[in-house]
């Protein structure tokens, strides 16, 4: 048989005159092979995960979208990666996730990266600052300001790879059984409260309690805290913290836009294929764009029924009260970056971006509500 010229064997493929095993043939079983086990072609190899939360089984929003992310991953890889997902409690107690996914006794964890400051200082800027950037601003800082790359680096000291994994957006000021018309009222208050916000609380006189969600009402209801903060009206709403607590108080000083986080064990992920961890990253950023939406919307939902049905008396800190707290964050901030270089390198990072965001909302967000929006 007389041998194809190269132009007559693309022709002959472009035809579909010859066929499939004839193009393999041609080209050598042994070189086909090695094609076929390179990193990049997808294999039937399925991989089971377990995922440890601080939230509690199927906790809405938070619980609920790591369950979406579960099934989104499962969907996209075809069932190669299946994610099983244990509310706090249910395999590792809610603050111990940190360390069953460092120490591979579970493969990816959810959370706020707050809650691991005692570890890690530098992390609480992963997640919330006291009078700190809003969600798109943390965002932005986070996936195009050179957040990620930072909070990597910090990661992968704890064997860990972290992704943004949602954001509560502004959160209100919390939840208190008397009225705070002077930063006096907040000496000796002991406060669900957790990251910077508490060491805030602590130069204010307060006693700063970290409860993981599903103690919190408990906690209120027994003495164990006088105060709480949490979310916003969805959340509070559904745990009921209007029936043991008098006062609702807004704003959020503390959390302004609070991301939430996925962490894996770095070995168990960079021994998956490139497609799943690509999908991995594709859930994640879904999730953190949903879970924004979700807040949102449910909020204004019910702010209303708190409002209309519920009769919560809404308050607002006073703006003296707001202004000896913002001097105490920069105290706290200064304690931290002065002790812990690592975090005076994230801060540094995070705060020019914030300036840089000020100047442009200054335009735009704060023109539109305080001369667009009704």
């Amino acid at each position: 048989m007389k041998p194809l010229s190269r132009k007559n064997f693309i022709k002959g493929v472009a035809l579909g005159t010859i066929s499939l095993p004839f193009v393999i043939r041609s080209c050598g079983a042994d070189n086909f092979a090695q094609q076929s086990s390179s990193p990049n072609v997808i294999t039937n190899k399925k991989y089971q995960w377990k995922m440890v939360t601080t939230w509690p089984p199927n906790f809405p929003v938070l619980g609920e979208g790591c369950n979406l992310f579960a099934e989104w991953v499962k969907e996209m890889s075809g069932g190669r990666l299946e994610i099983k997902v244990y509310g706090g409690g249910e395999l590792v107690p809610p603050l111990q996730a940190f360390d069953a996914v460092r120490s591979g006794a579970a493969d990816i964890g959810s959370g706020a990266a707050y809650y691991w400051a005692g570890k890690a200082p530098a992390s609480q800027f992963f997640a919330s600052v006291p009078f700190g950037m809003n969600a798109q601003q943390l965002n932005a800082w986070i996936i195009s300001g050179g957040g990620i790359e930072l909070w990597k680096e910090l990661y992968g000291q704890y064997n860990l790879v972290p992704m943004l994994g949602g954001n509560t957006g502004v959160q209100m000021g919390g939840w208190f059984n008397k009225e705070i018309n002077s930063i006096a009222d907040l000496k000796g208050l002991k406060m669900r409260i957790p990251g910077l916000g508490g060491k805030v609380l602590e130069k204010a006189g307060g006693s700063p309690v970290l409860l993981a969600g599903g103690e919190i009402y408990t906690g209120l209801e027994r003495g164990i805290i006088d105060a709480t903060e949490w979310i916003g009206p969805y959340h509070d709403h559904k745990m009921g913290f209007y029936q043991i607590a008098k006062y609702y108080y807004s704003p959020g000083w503390h959390e302004t836009g609070t991301a939430l986080e996925f962490f894996m064990n770095k070995e168990r992920y960079e021994k998956l294929p490139k497609d799943l961890q690509a999908i991995l990253q594709t859930a994640a950023m879904r999730l953190n764009i949903w879970m924004l939406s979700e807040f949102e919307a449910k909020n204004t939902i019910y702010l209303a029924k708190l409002i209309n049905e519920e009769k919560v008396d809404i308050r607002f800190y006073p703006e003296e009260v707001l202004t000896q707290l913002r001097e105490f964050t920069e105290q706290s901030i200064s304690d931290i970056t002065s002790a812990d270089p690592f975090s005076k390198k994230v801060y540094e990072s995070y705060d020019k971006f914030r300036k840089q965001a000020g100047d442009w909302s200054k335009l735009t967000e704060k023109a539109f509500y305080n001369n667009i929006q009704i």
